[in-house]
């Protein structure tokens, strides 16, 4: 009862007119900044704090103004996703691998509806669990320490096999050029510059949005300019801009088991959307058995990632306000937020500070209710951006993108190393590699290295700390189970084959 009356109080402070347009504002800036590609949420979040601090919103509808902007990158990274195949976050890469087929099919308006109606049901789960389980959550999450994160990624990098077909020697490879990629740049241990080749602009290692535009958009526009040369057959659109009721039946249970993993894998700090929406995206694949077009335009594949991304996103929010720590790289810019009107997060936060927590906590609910009203009826006008001419739409996606990579560091460097990616990624693609897993790998590869350090350290170079808790032997369990289980269930369907009737 007493969660009950103070879940009213903050629907009552976000409710208010004010608030109300302040969260309708964040979630259409959120949309339009997640659909960009290189932006994403910390960006999004990032600019729009000093505007909140400067126009003196009071600490409670700042934070709504930032979570709505929060929400609405995390459901507008999916749209370039399925329409450009160019994830607009990290998230939403694995939206691309059923996403984009599903709208070179012409089915892009079912794509983005399903898409938008998995991130709301993602997005409520995640509010309810926080407003349930948050103490307890957080507990949890103190649990794990490096060596569990370190298993926890490794777990994660398993999954692989249930991101791409039947080639895991491919997606192997993939991961590792991933991972040696994550390595460039100085080690924050020991300060040597590593694999730099004496290039200052190496230092800082590689940026995300320029191996992600690099990969995605650049190598995209190369095969967009082959399929013209070739004079392949423009895509024919359906007509729909909703799913039907068949579709919806395929994705019901999908989108609830992701919203619960993909909560779940959020509350834990640094986790992230990427491992939650690669760890759902396997385990639908594998639960779909034969049944399925996975990697050709399943919308299972665009529900699972999708639902999962925006209740991890959520989730992050529980480790910034009950333990004070950041739970994703956008909740450390809340953090920042937060320390401007001088609020300290942490276990009092709920006791000190109720009517911004439950007020930040009804604006999720409130902004997850705009999103998708928003969103259904602007899938017509995303559509449209099909029909654009090649002519026209190949210089304005590159236009764009570069944009979105200059606008790291400002340097024409930059702009090479994403072409000279764009290249590999267009290598990669012919030859029939998934881009998945070498994204993954790299967002991986640094939090990897850095808690296996770290793990390394506490225990004086013994590796049974990798191993020595329950946490870090379940999860070791799963990925072993996760590599080897599949070869096993196919070993055994194949000898009931050979068996006479």
């Amino acid at each position: 009862m007493e969660v009950l009356s103070h879940l009213m109080e903050g629907f009552a402070v976000a409710g208010t007119p004010t608030n109300l347009l302040i969260a309708l504002i964040g979630a259409f800036l959120g949309t339009v900044i997640g659909l960009l590609p290189g932006l994403g949420p910390i960006n999004g979040v990032a600019i729009l704090l000093p505007i909140a601090y400067a126009m003196k919103l009071p600490p409670e509808s700042a934070l709504i103004l930032l979570t709505a902007v929060y929400a609405g990158c995390e459901v507008g990274g999916r749209i370039s996703a399925i329409l450009i195949n160019v994830p607009g976050d990290a998230g939403a890469v694995m939206t691309t691998m059923d996403g984009y087929p599903l709208a070179r099919k012409g089915l892009a308006g079912p794509a983005l509806s399903i898409s938008a109606f998995a991130s709301f049901v993602g997005s409520m789960v995640a509010t309810v669990g926080i407003m349930a389980f948050a103490p307890l959550l957080a507990d949890w999450a103190l649990a794990f320490g490096p060596a569990e994160y370190f298993a926890l990624m490794v777990l994660a990098l398993s999954c692989l096999g249930g991101l791409v077909g039947d080639s895991m020697l491919k997606a192997l490879i993939a991961c590792l050029l991933g991972l040696a990629l994550a390595t460039v740049g100085i080690d924050a241990n020991s300060g040597v510059y590593r694999y730099t080749f004496d290039l200052l602009h190496l230092s800082d290692g590689i940026p995300f949005i320029v191996v992600v535009i690099g990969l995605f958009a650049v190598s995209e526009l190369m095969l967009m300019l082959q399929s013209l040369h070739a004079g392949a057959a423009p895509v024919e659109m359906s007509g729909r801009t909703l799913f039907n009721a068949a579709e919806f039946m395929r994705v019901k249970w999908t989108i609830l088991r992701s919203s619960v993993v993909g909560f779940f894998v959020g509350v834990l700090p640094g986790a992230g959307a990427s491992i939650a929406s690669a760890m759902t995206y396997s385990m639908e694949r594998r639960m779909a058995g034969e049944d399925h077009e996975f990697g050709r335009g399943d919308v299972r594949g665009v529900a699972a990632p999708e639902a999962a991304n925006n209740a991890s996103a959520f989730g992050s929010l529980i480790p910034m306000l009950t333990l004070g720590v950041p739970g994703s790289g956008t909740t450390a810019v809340m953090i920042g937020a937060l320390t401007l009107y001088n609020i300290t997060p942490g276990p009092t936060l709920f006791q000190d500070q109720p009517v911004i927590v439950w007020g930040l906590i009804a604006s999720l609910a409130i902004s997850s209710v705009m999103l998708l009203l928003m969103n259904i009826p602007l899938i017509k006008v995303f559509v449209k951006f099909l029909d654009v001419p090649n002519w026209i739409l190949v210089p304005g996606v590159a236009a764009v993108s570069l944009v979105g990579v200059y606008a790291v560091h400002g340097t024409v460097f930059d702009l090479v190393l994403g072409t000279l990616l764009g290249g590999l990624g267009y290598l990669l693609r012919v030859m029939n590699f998934p881009l998945a897993p070498f994204i993954l790998g790299f967002v991986l590869g640094d939090m990897m290295e850095q808690n296996l350090r770290r793990a390394l350290s506490i225990s004086n170079g013994e590796l049974s700390i990798l191993y020595s808790s329950p946490i870090s032997i379940g999860l070791w369990i799963g990925a072993i189970l996760m590599l080897i289980g599949p070869r096993l269930m196919r070993a055994r369907q194949q000898r009931r084959a050979l068996q006479p009737a």
